[in-house]
């Protein structure tokens, strides 16, 4: 298990296939694991760059605030770390507001990126209902399982948990598997969604970007992914009809295979 001194904490991380680096950056409370439907089909192609976020998994969790600024910070030490001058991005959620302040802070060493089911934060963003709010920071008293069961409506569309049980029972397994996280980490990463806008820098961020949503999120509305397309110089926007939040399982091999096809676009226009 490969960990990386990036000043403050270790970051555990992991490397897997050959070829063209790709960076995966989780959302809240993921990590390595996050990726069990992706790696598979993307280490044939790419070398994969899996990782905990501070505060989830096997990295450190420090007893203080945390910011997506300083995530990307985190993400970008280990890139320098591992001698990786550039490389493509695969995100979803809060992974998505860090790869923005990633490529803020640092577009010359992103390639073209995915951003999944995320938003630009500040005033603009649309936030869930109450309802949804509540599903998510309620948790108190509830297992772990009791807490991945109780917010399915917040990952899968209805259509989803009805036609896919067994798809859901195999995410929640690698889920359990994962090390726990403690209640104040999970609360230092909340706030750092909370507090995070870069609304100002969408302009100046010129990476070919791929912003995907699905059009039944209610965690992350789609309205926030339309308004980052139609601000990010190079973006392109999908909409996957009747998905909701957790593009990553529910849509899985249509959104490997965009990403694919979107990698492969922007690799040929730089040989």
């Amino acid at each position: 298990m490969p960990f990386s001194d990036i000043g403050d904490i270790d970051l555990h991380y992991e490397i897997l296939g050959e070829g063209f680096p790709m960076l995966f950056i989780s959302g809240l409370s993921g990590g390595a694991w996050t990726w069990e439907g992706q790696i598979p089909f993307f280490k044939q192609h790419y070398r994969c760059i899996v990782f905990d976020n501070r505060g989830a998994g096997l990295s450190g969790k420090p007893l203080s605030a945390y910011s997506i600024a300083q995530m990307a910070g985190d993400a970008l030490r280990l890139l320098d770390r591992l001698l990786i001058e550039k490389a493509l991005v695969f995100s979803l959620s809060m992974g998505g507001m860090i790869a923005l302040e990633l490529a803020r802070i640092a577009s010359g060493r992103l390639g073209a990126m995915l951003l999944g089911c995320t938003h630009a934060g500040g005033k603009t963003r649309i936030s869930p209902s109450p309802e949804a709010v509540s599903l998510l920071v309620n948790t108190a008293g509830l297992s772990r399982e009791e807490i991945l069961r109780k917010q399915a409506p917040l990952f899968f569309s209805e259509r989803f948990q009805t036609e896919n049980p067994k798809a859901i029972e195999e995410h929640y397994r690698v889920q359990l598997l994962a090390p726990d996280q403690p209640e104040y980490a999970f609360q230092a990463q909340l706030t750092a969604i909370y507090l995070f806008d870069c609304t100002d820098a969408l302009s100046k961020i010129s990476n070919p970007t791929l912003v995907v949503t699905g059009t039944e999120d209610v965690l992350i509305p789609p309205a926030n992914s339309i308004y980052l397309a139609e601000r990010l110089p190079k973006a392109e926007l999908m909409q996957i009809p009747g998905a909701g939040h957790a593009l990553h399982v529910e849509c899985r091999d249509i959104l490997n295979r965009a990403a694919h096809r979107f990698y492969q676009t922007y690799l040929a226009s730089c040989s």
